[in-house]
């Protein structure tokens, strides 16, 4: 996981918006795994391990339904330390039956793909080595092809699932944006990730540390499209991990010079990018 710690920066967290609590807890325990760090009456932070915080769902008083073709989450994507653990999820999602809405082997990762109860897109997935990805240039190759459900099963034919493994970490997360121009200026001058894969005009994919890529980002809703309202269920923030305060600081300058707003509360610097996904900056604990 070492595209996952500093000094790369990564995405650590990803802060959701849901109608319903305990029906969202429900699914992200007993569907997806995950164990109950912390919880109040409008909101839970849940774990893998039992110390690092990968989600954060919270119950907005007066939350209203998620509305197509506007700017947001398309999905977060937890990813397993090994291929074996994504076999047992796979084979636990065929026992449950909750329905899949994909299975892809994008040649660098081979992933599944479900959303919550709210809509709320979830990918799941394990990395190919590193040494196996193949660049071209300063663009990692990737696909979307069909995963072999039956060779991945094979893999863990013999184990038993029993939540997330604590090696599970946030592994990336894919946004709808309203167009790229500004969209890319804002991730590449004022974030400082690199562009590692574009598909065809209407997606790129950004990374740090050459990874396959920490962020997608597409206007597959439609150039133009809005933000959604501040109450409705989707994407409230995620979390991005810099190395340290030095690198914190020239970020946030950065940023501002490229007329990005940010503020600072309780020591977090929170900023937005042109279609409104607002992102908290941190640094490394």
């Amino acid at each position: 996981m070492s595209f996952h710690q500093p000094p790369v920066t990564f995405v650590s967290k990803v802060s959701l918006k849901v109608q319903s609590l305990e029906r969202s807890l429900a699914f992200y325990q007993e569907v997806i795994g995950l164990k109950v760090y912390e919880k109040t009456d409008n909101s839970a932070l849940l774990t893998a391990d039992g110390k690092t915080v990968l989600l954060n769902i919270e119950q907005p008083s007066d939350v209203i339904p998620k509305k197509g073709r506007t700017t947001g989450l398309y999905h977060f994507a937890l990813l397993l330390p090994n291929r074996s653990d994504l076999a047992k999820i796979l084979k636990h999602f065929l026992q449950t039956g909750y329905p899949l809405q994909g299975a892809s082997d994008h040649l660098v990762s081979e992933a599944l793909y479900l959303a919550d109860p709210d809509g709320n897109g979830i990918e799941i997935y394990t990395d190919r080595p590193a040494s196996e990805w193949e660049w071209n240039e300063q663009h990692v190759v990737m696909a979307t092809q069909a995963l072999d459900a039956e060779d991945l099963l094979a893999e863990g034919a013999d184990q038993s699932w029993n939540g997330l493994p604590e090696g599970t970490v946030m592994g990336h997360i894919h946004l709808h944006v309203a167009e790229l121009a500004k969209t890319e200026e804002f991730y590449t001058k004022g974030l400082g990730f690199e562009v590692v894969s574009r598909y065809g005009p209407q997606a790129l994919f950004i990374s740090s540390g050459k990874y396959h890529h920490h962020i997608g980002l597409n206007t597959w809703n439609g150039a133009g499209a809005p933000k959604p309202s501040a109450n409705s269920v989707g994407l409230e923030s995620y979390t991005l991990v810099l190395a340290d305060e030095g690198n914190l600081k020239n970020t946030v300058n950065r940023l501002r010079g490229i007329g990005a707003a940010v503020e600072e509360a309780k020591g977090i610097f929170i900023t937005e990018d042109p279609s409104g996904n607002r992102i908290r900056l941190e640094t490394a604990k």
